[in-house]
């Protein structure tokens, strides 16, 4: 028998859990997750996202949902990671709020109305800040806090812990976000480029009882490499000309400076132009700042195109207010 009778009404409150191999730990996450919700008077939902688990986190995940009505169990086909499975609860979140959390049991339940309380203030998104963590001291703390100074410096979005999974999202601030490779860390970064208020709070950190880590040292690697997509496609997205046409221009003029060299060597240095690689070098250059600023024109045909063909705004709307009589 169900713990809870289901409503067709939309929850307030969301919980999204990517489970991968996590068997022990999710009906204790459960447990943890009704307790400290249940108090709030607020209705929640729970999404337990399966990423292709293959030590029977399935079974598990629908034994909770026939038993609790507020719990989904959502089945991927195979494992595709994280930030996949994240997106996946995102899609089909119902909440005015989103919660996603890791099925680790590192996560405390207990700091969401926490979060929670910060949303009130506010903010429409709150990151989780693991100010007391339990992992490897090097492999993991020094890693992530260079991560994360580097993550801050470059979006210009001042975050302790972008690693941390537990946060609070306004839905409306997760509109149109599509998320792929390790970019679920950077939906802050997104939300505050859109105007979205963004703040961070103190969060529990447990050491792991089950199951083994699922992260890397080869994931700081994709986390840079991701964080370079992120900042390229925040500056030059609706505008590649800027891009291509700087660095085709640049070319250019380096093309122009070297023909103007090969020149000053052959009627005053009386240097005979095969003698130095300068026209090769200009031609070079030359050819190269065409196609670049070619490439800027072709990618702005097609950044027009995917706005006009899906109705894409260029903005997004925060509020709206008029008088009652232009009503």
């Amino acid at each position: 028998m169900s713990e809870t009778v289901s409503t067709e009404s939309t929850p307030d409150l969301t919980i999204t859990v990517p489970v991968y191999n996590e068997r022990e730990n999710v009906p204790i996450l459960h447990q943890r997750i009704v307790a400290a919700l249940e108090p709030l008077q607020r209705s929640w939902e729970l999404i337990l996202v399966n990423d292709g688990s293959s030590d029977g986190s399935a079974a598990v995940l629908d034994e909770i949902a026939a038993r609790d009505s507020r719990v989904t169990a959502l089945h991927l086909r195979r494992n595709y990671g994280q930030t996949a499975a994240l997106m996946a609860g995102l899609d089909h979140a119902r909440g005015q709020i989103v919660v996603p959390m890791d099925a680790d049991l590192q996560n405390d339940p207990k700091d969401i109305p926490k979060l929670l309380e910060k949303l009130d203030e506010g903010f429409d998104v709150v990151s989780g800040w693991r100010k007391v963590r339990h992992d490897h001291p090097i492999r993991r703390n020094l890693t992530s806090r260079l991560a994360n100074a580097l993550i801050s410096r470059v979006s210009g979005v001042h975050l302790h812990d972008y690693g941390c999974s537990l946060k609070a999202y306004r839905r409306d601030v997760l509109a149109g976000v599509k998320l792929y490779g390790e970019m679920h860390r950077f939906v802050p970064i997104y939300a505050s480029w859109n105007g979205a208020r963004v703040t961070e709070l103190p969060v529990e950190h447990h050491p792991r009882i089950h199951g083994e880590s699922k992260y890397g040292l080869e994931r700081v690697i994709k986390v840079i490499l991701d964080l370079i997509v992120v900042k390229f496609l925040y500056r030059y997205a609706n505008k590649p000309i800027y891009l291509f046409g700087g660095f085709g221009l640049l070319s250019m003029a380096g093309s122009a400076g070297a023909g103007l060299w090969a020149l000053w060597l052959k009627f005053f240095a009386q240097t005979s132009l095969i003698q130095t690689p300068l026209p090769l070098l200009a031609i070079f250059l030359a050819v190269t700042g065409v196609i670049s600023i070619l490439m800027g024109l072709l990618a702005e045909m097609l950044n027009r195109t995917y706005h006009e063909s899906q109705a894409k705004s260029v903005y997004q709307v925060g509020r709206l207010v008029r008088s009652a009589e232009s009503a």
